[in-house]
């Protein structure tokens, strides 16, 4: 059985990738036991940020409507014991946390007809080794637009959320081109609503949110996961959600966007791993979990607007069942 992580890093990866993230966990707490909301420190990127703060006030994951009969399929399949723990602790969310969740999405839900729409804003991260510059640069050219993600700090400002030591919001100050983690020692004085928001506005999408006497945008700018700004020291567990990365051998469905959304997947993989390099030098045990081949294609199958089951419950369900069988892997 997964021990319970002392970190726990969410990146970046759009509505479903948020869903997808949220059905992870769930199926984790499902597996284990473990009440993921207690983990003592959060480190959330754009989608990720929103899933920190809907653990940081509380509440659970949000796990698939049908948790029980997949829970039943996987002890069908041999992939779990139905009997383990109770299903209806990982899909009893109440309707305020859905509709925190739904912010997001709501907002997007035009540009997810793009398939590469969702990934777009990560490959800019790419650019991340030739410098801030480059990055600042290409943000001073993007017109700002009108929508903005205000709805989603108004819902996250009800909770009154604090940074309190706990949570890490990962930005990137839209003058600079900079990194900037709130929440860490020596970041700009924010509200976690203001930090939460700011890391989702994905800038060609959304108004950059201005904190003191700068604007922020999209964390994911810098690095889909940021996983080397955790907390992390010797024998420290490191959980990371990479929505955006690869388990290796997935392939998007459709096929005018499987070249774009693999070279990003790839890339934001080897990122990951790159990063995890620096906290496993401090001693830290890292895990990395990103979508695997069932999971990337729910994922895919959303971006690209196929027509069928709901993306978000297909995104969250696969999820689940990978976070079940994270959950028993080592038991």
């Amino acid at each position: 059985m997964i021990d319970r992580p002392d970190v726990l890093v969410l990146g970046a990866g759009g509505a479903l990738g948020e869903r997808w993230m949220h059905g992870v966990l769930a199926g984790v707490e499902h597996a284990t036991g473990i009440a993921l909301s207690a983990t003592e420190q959060l480190v959330g990127t754009s989608a990720g940020a929103i899933v920190a703060a809907h653990l940081l006030a509380g509440r659970a994951p949000v796990g698939p409507a049908d948790a029980a009969s997949l829970v039943s399929e996987l002890a069908a399949e041999g992939g779990a014991d139905a009997g383990a723990t109770d299903a209806g602790a990982a899909s009893g969310v109440p309707g305020r946390a859905r509709r925190l969740i739904g912010a997001l999405p709501r907002g997007a839900g035009r540009l997810a007809r793009g398939a590469a729409a969702p990934l777009a804003p990560y490959a800019l991260a790419a650019t991340r080794p030739p410098g801030a510059l480059l990055r600042a640069n290409v943000l001073g050219r993007i017109d700002a637009p009108r929508a903005t993600l205000d709805e989603l700090g108004r819902r996250l400002a009800r909770d009154e959320l604090r940074f309190d030591g706990r949570l890490r919001v990962v930005c990137v100050e839209r003058e600079s081109g900079r990194r900037v983690v709130f929440g860490a020692p020596g970041a700009p004085p924010a509200t976690v609503a203001e930090a939460v928001q700011a890391s989702c506005s994905v800038p060609w999408l959304y108004r950059p949110v201005t904190i003191g006497e700068h604007e922020y945008v999209d964390g994911g700018l810098w690095s889909p996961t940021s996983i080397d700004v955790a907390p992390a020291a010797r024998e420290t567990r490191v959980l990371c959600l990479n929505p955006t990365g690869s388990s290796g051998g997935d392939v998007a469905r459709a096929p005018r966007t499987e070249s774009v959304v693999g070279v990003i997947r790839t890339t934001s993989r080897s990122a990951a791993a790159l990063e995890a390099t620096t906290l496993r030098s401090r001693g830290a045990e890292v895990t990395v979990v990103a979508p695997d081949r069932a999971a990337a294609a729910a994922l895919a199958g959303g971006w690209v607007g196929q027509t069928g089951a709901d993306p978000a419950e297909q995104a969250v369900a696969a999820g689940f069942r990978q976070g079940v069988a994270l959950g028993r892997a080592d038991g």
